[in-house]
């Protein structure tokens, strides 16, 4: 009779184990789109061709090709991101390739592992060590207002580096950087 109670307390106490299993999986399965929201990614096999916008921010690993605008938003380049295309966002990061003109409201941040052909328009850019960078950089876009950058600031900061002249004076020390 004693070995019965043990038996059954043995019992009792694996049903209950399994009960706390069974609910975690689900549990973790109703979080994870939570955390995930407010993200996007464009993944390594993926290809865009044409304008891209929205209210989240944005991971790209595949290739994109035309114009980003999250202006209210962050923008990440992953190592397998290439992107041939204008970019404009809150904070931009690049650990892949970009041939495009690059406007961020707040940050752009060029990692060891980053290239970019273009022209930079941010208040605050982080060139890392190993980065690679060809082209200019203006740190004080109030001057331009880079809150309304237009495709025509874009367009004249395009033709300053294709005459490889500097925008400012600060951008001639930067840019050669990683040339």
């Amino acid at each position: 009779m004693f070995e019965k109670q043990r038996n059954t307390k043995s019992s009792d106490s694996k049903s209950s184990d399994s009960s706390p299993r069974e609910t975690a999986p689900s549990a973790a399965v109703a979080e994870a789109p939570h955390s995930a929201r407010g993200n996007a990614l464009i993944g390594a096999s993926i290809r865009i061709n044409g304008d891209v916008s929205g209210d989240e921010n944005l991971i790209i690993e595949g290739l994109v090709e035309g114009s980003i605008d999250l202006a209210s938003n962050e923008v990440t380049i992953g190592k397998s991101g290439r992107v041939n295309a204008d970019v404009t966002a809150k904070m931009i990061r690049i650990d892949g390739e970009v041939k495009g003109n690059i406007s961020g409201h707040e940050k752009v941040v060029i990692s060891k592992t980053g290239k970019v052909q273009g022209n930079i328009i941010a208040p605050r850019v982080t060139l890392e060590d190993g980065a690679k960078f060809r082209g200019s950089i203006d740190m004080d876009p109030s001057e331009r207002g880079l809150s309304g950058t237009t495709s025509a600031n874009i367009g004249s900061a395009n033709a300053a580096l294709n005459s490889h002249s500097e925008v400012s004076s600060a951008a001639s020390t930067s840019a050669s950087v990683g040339n």
